[in-house]
C-alpha cells in the first residue's frame, strides 16, 4: 500500500504555532493526542495530564522508546511561526517542535517497525525537575516508558549525543556581624568573608574528563549571590549558589564532595538539588546499532537531559534531534527543513519503516 508522504517541516510549523510555554501544554497535548488517534492506527494511546504515550504491541523482542517534551521556555518576542525559504523561525522550533513533528510522523509508520515502539510526548521539561512529565510517568506508570533503548529528540544538530552531564546546585552561606558602615570595626562583613571562596571559584579550572573516548568538558560557576540589607549597614549574611556540571565518570556523591571541598571556609553548605549524569553506553548493542545505521557522528552531551533519567532506570539512552542546541532558547531560534527531514530519515531507517 502506498502511504501518504508526510511533510514533517510543515507539521513542525503547525506545532510552533501552538503556544506551549511550560505549565501551559494543554492545547498542544490535545493536538498531539487528536492526531495520534486520527492517523496512527494500531497504537494504544494513553493520556495522563498533558503527557501522551502511544505504543505498539506487536510482540517484537525489543522495544524502542522515542521521546520529546511538549513545552517551551517563555516567549521572547518570537511566539509566531515564520517560514523563510526552508527555514522555520519561532519559539520551540529547535527545542523541540521539529523533533515532535518527527515523532508524530513516525507514529503513523510505527506499526510497520521492526521493533515495538513507544512514543512519549511529555510536559514540563523546561522547568523544575519536580514538574517533569517523565518523572511522573516513571513514578506512576513505569511500564509506559520501559524499553531497551530510549532516544530523546533534544536538539543535537543531527549528531548522536551520547550520555549527558550531571548537575548540582550547592548554596554556601557566610556569617558576619551587623554594624554601622561608618564603624565597620564593630562588626564583620559577611560579603568580605566570602571573598576567599569566590576567588578560589573564579580561578578554578574545570576538568575535561574522558568517558568511553568522549571528552566531557565540565563547568563550575557561581550563578547567584545575595548579601546586604542597606547601604549604610555592614552585612551580617552572604550566600552564594554554585552550579556544577560533571562528567558521567562521577556519581552525584563524588561530584558533591569535590565541589564542597572548593567551598571550604563557608559556615554552612547545602545541596539544593542534584541530578545524576547519564553514561554514554556506546558499547550497548542497540546504541552501537543506532549509531552505525548511517555512520552517525558522535559527541558528548554537554548539559543535562532526560537520558540520565532513563539511564537511572536501567534503560540506555541518547539524544538525537533536528534542532541546533546553540540556538535553543534564543530569540532567533530556528530549524531547517533539511534538519527535520534528515532526522526523520535516520530514525525511519533505524526503525525499518521507510521514508
Amino acid at each position: 500500500m502506498t502511504r501518504e508522504r508526510i511533510d514533517v517541516f510543515a507539521l513542525a510549523a503547525e506545532l510552533v504555532g501552538v503556544p506551549s510555554v511550560s505549565h501551559e501544554e494543554t492545547a498542544i497535548a490535545d493536538l498531539v493526542e487528536g492526531r495520534l488517534r486520527d492517523r496512527a492506527s494500531g497504537l494504544s494511546i494513553t493520556r495522563i495530564a498533558n503527557n501522551v504515550i502511544a505504543r505498539t504491541d506487536l510482540g517484537h523482542d525489543r522495544r524502542i522508546v522515542l521521546g520529546g517534551h511538549l513545552d517551551t521556555v517563555p516567549v521572547n518576542d518570537n511566539a509566531t511561526a515564520r517560514i523563510e525559504g526552508d527555514t522555520l523561525y519561532g519559539l520551540g522550533s529547535a527545542d523541540m517542535k521539529g523533533g515532535i513533528a518527527v515523532l508524530l510522523a513516525l507514529a503513523e509508520r510505527a506499526s510497520d517497525a521492526r521493533f515495538d515502539v513507544s512514543l512519549v510526548f511529555y510536559e514540563a521539561e523546561e522547568v523544575a525537575e519536580r514538574f517533569n512529565g517523565l518523572r511522573t510517568l516513571f513514578q506512576d506508570r513505569p511500564e509506559l516508558v520501559a524499553g531497551d533503548l530510549a532516544i530523546l529528540l533534544e536538539p543535537t544538530a543531527g549528531w548522536a549525543e551520547a550520555g549527558c552531564q550531571g548537575t548540582l546546585h550547592i548554596r554556601a552561606e557566610f556569617d558576619g556581624v551587623r554594624a554601622h558602615s561608618a564603624r565597620p570595626w564593630m562588626g564583620e562583613n559577611a560579603i568580605h568573608r566570602a571573598a576567599e571562596v569566590l576567588s578560589r571559584l573564579a580561578t578554578h579550572q574545570a576538568d575535561t574528563v574522558s568517558v568511553d573516548g568522549l571528552e566531557y568538558r565540565e563547568s563550575l560557576q557561581v550563578v547567584r549571590i545575595e548579601g546586604g540589607i542597606a547601604n549604610n549597614v555592614v552585612p551580617d549574611a552572604c550566600s552564594i549558589v554554585v552550579n556544577r556540571r560533571f562528567a558521567p565518570k562521577y556519581s552525584v556523591e563524588e561530584a558533591t564532595a569535590q565541589t564542597e571541598a572548593l567551598l571550604a571556609g563557608a559556615d554552612r553548605i547545602e545541596v539544593l538539588n542534584s541530578s545524576p549524569a547519564g553514561p554514554p553506553n556506546l558499547m550497548n548493542p542497540l546504541v552501537a546499532e543506532f549509531i552505525g545505521t548511517l555512520d552517525l557522528a558522535v559527541r558528548p552531551k554537554l548539559g543535562w537531559t532526560d537520558v540520565a533519567r532513563f539511564s537511572a532506570h536501567g534503560i540506555p539512552a541518547l539524544n538525537f534531534g533536528s534542532g541546533d542546541p546553540e540556538v535553543a532558547h534564543t530569540q532567533g531560534e530556528f530549524v531547517t527543513r533539511e534538519a527535520v527531514e534528515g532526522c526523520y530519515a535516520v530514525l525511519a531507517h533505524f526503525l525499518g519503516v521507510g521514508a
